[in-house]
């Protein structure tokens, strides 16, 4: 009987400088999203959830808020770069290169820029990358570049654990 494999995510060791990742999902961004996420924030620009604004802008319609896109593209990006990380460390130069839309979808990749064992923390390292946000047609949209700091692999591993069930899943399906 073979077991389905799990995905962890990387380990520190496991990143090269230059490999690129186009991150495996997409999400598309509905209306809900984008005015709870803009009230949540208590962001009060009405061209994020005021439609009779909006239609007078130079848009024409309302925008995404810029934090939704940041933070849906950094989203995007965990399974590939940080979902082994113990701390992000910053993001600079971030840009907003192009309008989102309520309909748009995303997509991000990132490209690995720089590694480097921590000082601070022997278990781990420093994982630098250029991420950038695309929509449905190839626009990018956004950009910046990111440091977190993930586990090396031996110290990773010991603090990720399944929990052992009373009664296995073979036997439980019976």
């Amino acid at each position: 009987m073979s077991q389905g494999r799990r995905h962890e995510g990387s380990y520190f060791e496991d990143f090269s400088i230059g490999d690129v990742f186009a991150h495996p999902v997409g999400r598309t961004i509905t209306h809900s999203d984008n005015v709870w996420f803009t009230l949540l924030t208590m962001n009060t620009n009405e061209l994020h959830f005021n439609a009779d604004y909006a239609q007078r802008s130079i848009h024409g319609r309302e925008v995404v808020n810029s934090g939704l896109t940041l933070a849906i593209v950094l989203g995007l990006s965990v399974s590939d770069i940080s979902q082994n990380a113990l701390a992000n460390l910053g993001w600079d130069e971030i840009r907003l290169s192009h309008p989102v839309f309520v309909g748009d979808t995303l997509y991000g990749e990132s490209i690995i820029t720089n590694l480097r064992e921590s000082k601070s923390r022997p278990q781990a390292g420093i994982v630098s990358c250029f991420t950038r946000g695309l929509n449905q047609d190839g626009l990018e949209v956004l950009s910046y570049r990111r440091s977190v700091m993930v586990y090396k692999q031996a110290a990773g591993q010991a603090v990720r654990r399944f929990p052992c069930a009373d009664v296995s899943i073979v036997e439980r399906a019976k």
